[in-house]
């Protein structure tokens, strides 16, 4: 009934890089057996920060130390070579046992297309033809492209490729996920995204899949505390960095989940939406309602030593009340 996500940001007031990598595997590990469902790994370059460059690379670690749990990689697909992409994909589903999945989205900052020497202006086109082929790999297909024969082995273990989503946040790339028959995952929920995902799954000939849009109050990083008022004074920096940062990076935005525009931890806690912390009988009570946690016990480069309290709460108190409760009231 929880999720984890790391992006593993290491501003200079948090937690060492070494640090945080390390945890966060050993944090996947402790999870798989104490209710955490997936592991969601994001991808960005260049931030100061450190933000997870290499999610591929924390995934085949997170792998190889877990059983069942599923991991979710968002990759921002311009900036990869396909062929490659495929290989690193196919060895991962082998090792992951089939776990994997991908989020494939166009990515926004400037910054990170002029360290890739790729137009963000042709980053449409480039993902549609990275897109084309890289499925056609992932399925198990041999291509021959511009004279060039592509067999890519070993293949995957999944049958016809991993499962692959469309991410964004505007209209246009519910048209991309609906074009290729992809589900969307929005990072937004813009009027006629949803509208424009199923005309475009049903002009391609692609059943309607799955769509999940959420609205710009949804919290995207939730910790859970036996005290609220001193969770915020012991963890709001973090949250604020975090929140500050991509702020920075979406200057304007006002549709998309994840974030919010504020400047003080007080401000953040009052009318962010994106950022929360809840007590164990509010946790306990959204848990019992079908409700989610999207958990991110290392944000902002929280320190592991003071980050795991807060995730072994959920894991050992929150859910086995829950359930103990739910128990109690269906006996």
């Amino acid at each position: 009934m929880y999720m984890l996500r790391f992006d593993m940001r290491a501003p200079a007031f948090g937690a060492k890089p070494e640090a945080l990598y390390g945890a966060a595997i050993e944090m996947c590990a402790w999870s798989e057996d104490h209710g955490g469902l997936a592991a969601v790994l994001c991808e960005h370059h260049g931030s100061e920060d450190g933000y997870l460059p290499a999610p591929l690379m924390l995934a085949s670690s997170i792998a190889a130390r877990t059983r069942r749990m599923a991991l979710s990689l968002i990759l921002v697909l311009p900036f990869y070579d396909p062929v490659r992409l495929a290989e690193d994909i196919a060895i991962l589903d082998i090792i992951s046992g089939g776990r994997a999945s991908y989020i494939l989205a166009l990515g926004y900052r400037p910054e990170e297309y002029e360290m890739f020497g790729v137009s963000l202006g042709e980053r449409g086109p480039l993902a549609d033809e990275k897109l084309s082929l890289l499925r056609r790999l992932l399925a198990g297909e041999e291509v021959v492209q511009d004279g060039r024969r592509i067999n890519v082995t070993p293949k995957p273990l999944t049958a016809g490729g991993p499962a692959l989503t469309w991410g964004g946040g505007s209209v246009a790339a519910a048209r991309r996920a609906g074009r290729y028959g992809l589900s969307l995952l929005a990072n937004a929920n813009v009027p006629g995204m949803q509208e424009a995902y199923e005309a475009a799954c049903r002009k391609h000939g692609h059943p309607i899949g799955g769509t999940i849009l959420p609205d710009r109050d949804a919290p995207s990083v939730i910790f859970v505390a036996d005290d609220v008022d001193q969770a915020w004074a012991e963890i709001g920096e973090h949250l604020l960095h975090d929140v500050r940062t991509y702020a920075a990076w979406n200057p304007g935005n006002e549709v998309s989940a994840g974030f919010s525009h504020v400047d003080t931890v007080d401000e953040l806690r009052e009318v962010g939406g994106s950022h929360v912390i809840y007590s164990v009988p509010e946790a306990i009570s959204r848990v019992r309602a079908g409700q989610v946690l999207h958990l991110s016990p290392l944000c902002g480069g929280l320190p592991p030593e003071i980050a795991w309290p807060y995730l072994k709460r959920v894991g050992e108190v929150v859910l086995p009340e829950a359930a103990r409760l739910t128990r109690v009231e269906t006996a």
